[in-house]
């Protein structure tokens, strides 16, 4: 069985990837929508949310996400988080993390960039990118509501990376990454005066504690061994999770694992025994109970039905 062994699977930039997320029916002239072959760029992508599909994942990518929303709504979880997105937000994902939305509103408007790590590497070594901006580690906040002023500025840098990419004009290439360097920066400093208003410790601790799982929980499955990690006890911890969702700090831990079965479920043709082996659980019975008393599905009712 362990030769069945597979990995998430994890959207690339590729000439396939705009079906997951769009519906090809919608011709727009901004960005990548219908763009010539020619003038796309290895690595990088660029639309506006006119096409969106109605819903998405979950799901995994090996690149980074930048979404600006202008007006309409949506939901989205990152991870454990999940957050109503309105007007005057940004939204950010990075490679590896488990994403969805849903009930994206009929008057949505804005737009989205993702690009390869390695993309920026001759402006910013991909090794640093979590590291010089928080809001693509883990230990970050991935949803911000702007200021009027920092939404004008990120929309117009989002409107000159656009115009670069319509034009096969000279320096086209850097002027788009010293553009997206820009927007990243702009971005950060929105973050930094948020990041300023202090939060109340047992918040900061469940986000915290959110973002630990969220990178974990394959291999780390006992709230004790999170406690640890956050240097306090496990009953503090469970108390803590308890007084702010209402939910057991394990809940967390089992909501990750059923996201990612469920990723296993919709694209891959792993069978529900296959799945119990490569998320570890004693045996198959076991998997589909916890599945069923998580979801109110089977593992192979929820696959007939994605």
């Amino acid at each position: 069985m362990k030769d069945r062994k597979q990995t998430i699977p994890t959207y690339q930039l590729t000439p396939t990837h705009q079906e997951k997320h769009r519906d090809s029916s919608v011709h727009n002239p901004f960005g990548y929508h219908i763009l010539p072959e020619h003038l796309k760029i290895s690595g990088f992508e660029i639309y506006s949310t006119e096409g969106l599909k109605d819903n998405y994942g979950p799901a995994k990518s090996d690149f980074y996400r930048v979404g600006l929303l202008l007006d309409g709504c949506l939901d989205m979880q990152i991870g454990l988080e999940q957050f109503h997105a309105t007007p005057g937000s940004i939204n950010f994902s990075m490679p590896g993390q488990v994403h969805s939305k849903w009930n994206i509103s009929e008057d949505i408007s804005g737009y989205y960039i993702l690009f390869e790590a390695t993309f920026l590497e001759k402006l910013i070594s991909p090794s640093l990118l979590r590291q010089d901006f928080p809001f693509f580690a883990y230990t970050g906040m991935q949803y911000l509501n702007l200021e009027e002023g920092d939404i004008k500025e990120l929309t117009q840098l989002f409107l000159k990376i656009n115009e670069e990419v319509q034009a096969p004009n000279t320096g086209r290439d850097t002027a788009i990454k010293m553009y997206l360097y820009l927007l990243l920066l702009s971005a950060k400093r929105s973050y930094e005066k948020q990041v300023t208003v202090e939060k109340a410790p047992e918040s900061q601790l469940l986000i915290t504690y959110y973002k630990l799982v969220s990178e974990h929980f394959r291999e780390i499955r006992q709230v004790s061994e999170y406690a640890r990690l956050l240097n306090i006890t496990p009953n503090h911890l469970n108390r803590v999770v308890k007084n702010i969702t209402g939910k057991t700090a394990s809940h967390a831990i089992d909501e990750m694992l059923v996201q990612e079965a469920k990723v296993l479920l919709r694209y891959t043709n792993l069978s529900a025994s296959e799945i119990a082996y490569q998320l570890d659980f004693s045996d198959p019975s076991a998997f589909n109970h916890f599945f069923k008393s998580h979801t109110e599905q089977t593992p192979l009712g929820y696959r007939n039905n994605a």
